[in-house]
């Protein structure tokens, strides 16, 4: 799904819904990102585009313009000569050369576009983190109230004889933790939120969190973006191997001059005031570093299919770990529910002591502060598990 405005803060998490891995993936939406950063962007495409249509020309010579005065003291003369020498065949390199420009873009292109989604991510795990803060800071509020009562149940116990002083100082200690620990939530939340401004030019409140489906392993590779770049990276290699290859082979040129006399000072030596020759060259290079060069160059074109499997592998093992993290999370999932389940038991108990002047309001209040801490840890967890299929979800194109 995507990101969406809205007046005010929706950042509450529901179960994972079904729906397709590009509408998931969808949720990397641009938007989030600050004009002038998606600028840059945009500038950095421009010249992309500009490199790969420069290498295409690369195998193109420049038309050459030579204006030359002579002011010798026997005679004086103004001549022009344009000449053109330009390759016609390179034993496939021409060929190659544009493919490499094309391999070059791609590549370039997959940089950059990954590039973007790694900001993406980092917004989008910074709203996460805040509403993940906010959870924390509903538990730490919750939990400063359990330390309040606990408190003042100490107090009247040790004023009435029942406890020694050092329970009454333990309590206090426990509750002075606590708010130290609220201030703190407070102070993360508000530096996320600043990180959050750095990379976004909008208010964190006018976005909604998207929710993430989980899918199998070939989807994930098939999608994987560090993987397209490697594959690229390969042709990019290729092709420049080739283009090594080419230059150490014949070649042909075609060439053109064309000579022009603007003044000859009446000088009998300059009859012919225009002069033109064209005609074709074989070249037919001899380098005892050839067999060196055409060998690096392949070889740097086997590493990177290594590098391609050794990916494969990395990638493999990425997605395993991440499986096996959101299978704990799962199972830290069912102990919170079970244990809700036992504090619903326990108040329906308390709540009849209660009636029945056996139990007081304190202890009531504390059952039922602790549930919404354990109820809480329920959406804590959907959220660690967005992060985790969030750092998925990054790597697919």
């Amino acid at each position: 799904m995507h990101l969406i405005k809205s007046n005010k803060v929706k950042l509450l998490l529901c179960s994972l819904i079904s729906f397709n891995l590009y509408a998931s993936n969808d949720a990397f939406d641009e938007k989030i990102i600050s004009d002038k950063r998606l600028k840059n962007f945009e500038l950095s495409h421009e010249q992309i585009q500009e490199d790969s249509s420069k290498l295409k020309k690369d195998w193109i010579n420049p038309i050459t313009y030579q204006y030359t005065k002579n002011l010798g003291e026997d005679y004086k003369t103004d001549r022009s000569v344009i000449s053109i020498n330009q390759p016609i065949f390179q034993s496939g390199g021409i060929y190659q050369a544009i493919k490499y420009a094309d391999s070059t873009y791609n590549y370039a292109t997959l940089d950059l576009e990954q590039q973007k989604k790694e900001l993406i991510k980092s917004a989008l795990n910074l709203l996460y983190s805040i509403e993940k803060t906010n959870l924390n800071i509903l538990k730490a509020k919750y939990t400063l109230e359990n330390a309040k009562i606990d408190v003042n149940r100490k107090k009247e116990q040790v004023l009435n004889g029942f406890l020694d002083a050092s329970f009454l100082d333990n309590a206090l200690l426990t509750l002075n933790s606590t708010k130290n620990s609220l201030v703190d939530l407070k102070y993360q939340k508000q530096e996320l939120i600043n990180n959050f401004n750095n990379i976004s030019s909008k208010e964190y409140t006018n976005f909604e969190l998207p929710t993430f489906k989980m899918f199998n392993e070939k989807e994930f590779l098939e999608n994987n973006l560090e993987l397209k770049k490697i594959e690229a990276d390969i042709n990019k290699k290729g092709n420049y191997s080739y283009m090594t290859m080419a230059k150490y082979l014949p070649s042909i040129n075609a060439f053109y001059t064309y000579s022009k006399y603007h003044e000859t000072d009446d000088n009998t030596k300059l009859s012919k005031e225009n002069d033109q020759t064209f005609g074709l060259t074989l070249n037919i290079p001899l380098d005892v570093r050839t067999f060196n060069d055409v060998q690096s160059k392949r070889i740097d074109y086997l590493k990177s299919k290594l590098d391609l499997e050794n990916s494969v592998d990395d990638e493999k093992t990425f997605f395993k770990t991440k499986l096996e993290k959101l299978a704990m999370i799962d199972e830290r999932l069912q102990i919170t529910k079970d244990d809700l389940e036992v504090y619903d038991s326990i108040l329906k108990i308390i709540n009849e002591e209660k009636e029945a002047q056996i139990k007081t309001q304190s202890d009531l209040d504390t059952l039922q502060n602790s549930q919404k801490i354990k109820s809480l840890d329920l959406k804590v967890y959907e959220i660690e598990k967005q992060l985790e299929l969030l750092e998925m979800y990054a790597k697919l194109q």
